[in-house]
């Protein structure tokens, strides 16, 4: 699992809370950090933020698909952020602020149900 949000207490908070759920979540700060980590670590989803300086969320997407086939659940405080989502080929999408027991489920049911990466 990969947390990428540039709002530190967000992203401490998702790893934690995914941590104890059971899954191996690791942060990172933007898209270009983000891309850096799936190199080196696999992962099964990726929880992501769209706006972020460095590398967008958008562009992060775009190039993480040329090279992997992970699934997305957005984060984004947008109205529009079903349309944002798709732009990304998102699987789920949370609006912030975003409720736990919300955004756990929609990870777990593309985890196949369980932790994992």
């Amino acid at each position: 699992m990969l947390v990428v949000d540039d709002d530190a207490d967000i992203r401490e908070l998702l790893v934690s809370v995914l941590k104890d759920d059971g899954y191996d979540a690791l942060p990172a700060a933007n898209g270009r950090e983000a891309l850096a980590m799936l190199e080196r670590f696999a992962a099964d989803v990726v929880v992501l933020d769209l706006m972020m300086p460095v590398m967008d969320g958008w562009t992060f997407a775009d190039r993480m698909h040329e090279k992997w086939d992970i699934p997305i659940v957005v984060l984004s405080a947008a109205n529009d952020i079903q349309k944002q989502a798709a732009r990304v080929h998102a699987a789920a999408a949370v609006a912030k602020p975003f409720d736990i027991e919300t955004l756990l489920p929609r990870i777990a049911r593309l985890t196949g149900g369980g932790a994992a990466n």
